[in-house]
């Protein structure tokens, strides 16, 4: 599709804008040009990035999320809002400020794809519905000592942060590279990829169990390698959220 919906996402918790952004990379036509942890943050990534959607914590603190969205009204170019809350009360005010739809946490899915079903009409794009959860066919590129390697992301087991670089595990053999986890994070949101601490990225289909470890932290084993990942406590609750049926 060529009409890519942008959309920006905010939440002060980093681990529900990654689930967040895990959810909405199931949508091929759907782009994340940015994310923002405060009121603040989101107006100024609102007027850079020119978003088509966004999609709003509701209880942040100092600006919240009904504050922003009556900032957000005054712009000449108007993006579509959808809070996204653990809190039902907040509905009735969501919808003086016009907002498209209004999402409780922990997401449904089902209810996203309605979501993103009134969004595509209200910004009259013309999305094939049969390709709603394609996902991109393209290979990670990363670039050692002059060569360029293609990877098949199911073939990347995880990523970590070490020191300067960030170190590839696949399941034949490990690549450095300069690029920052969080742009390698970014290019493997449509995959099965999910921060579980701000050091690591994981390919969810390589991990066999989850166990604590202590103050609510938690170490996940991973197929077919002897080491113990750490799992901050931050992410423990989105992280079985995406492994659990």
């Amino acid at each position: 599709m060529d009409n890519l919906i942008r959309v920006l996402v905010v939440d002060d918790e980093h681990y529900s804008r990654d689930e967040l952004k895990h959810l909405l990379g199931e949508f091929a036509f759907v782009q994340i040009v940015g994310e923002a942890d405060s009121g603040e943050d989101a107006i100024v990534k609102a007027l850079y990035h020119q978003p088509d959607v966004i999609f709003l914590d509701v209880e942040m603190p100092k600006m919240n999320g009904m504050e922003v969205a009556k900032a957000l009204m005054e712009l000449k170019k108007r993006p579509l809002i959808v809070f996204a809350t653990a809190y039902p009360q907040f509905a009735v005010e969501a919808f003086r400020y016009e907002a498209t739809d209004y999402l409780l946490k922990p997401y449904d899915e089902d209810q996203l794809k309605q979501t993103i079903q009134r969004i595509v009409k209200l910004l009259d794009n013309p999305v094939d519905s049969s390709h709603e959860f394609a996902k991109p066919l393209g290979k990670l590129a990363v670039e050692v000592d002059g060569e360029i390697f293609y990877l098949e992301p199911k073939d990347i087991i995880y990523i970590y942060r070490d020191e300067k670089v960030s170190k590839i595990i696949t399941t034949s053999q490990s690549y450095e590279v300069r690029t920052s986890l969080k742009e390698l994070e970014s290019r493997l949101i449509p995959f099965s990829f999910f921060r579980i601490h701000k050091s690591f990225l994981v390919n969810l289909t390589y991990i066999a169990r989850l166990t604590p470890w202590f103050n609510g932290a938690y170490e996940v084993e991973i197929v077919g390698r002897n080491e113990m990942l750490s799992v901050s406590r931050n992410y423990v609750k989105a992280l079985r959220s995406r492994l659990e049926i």
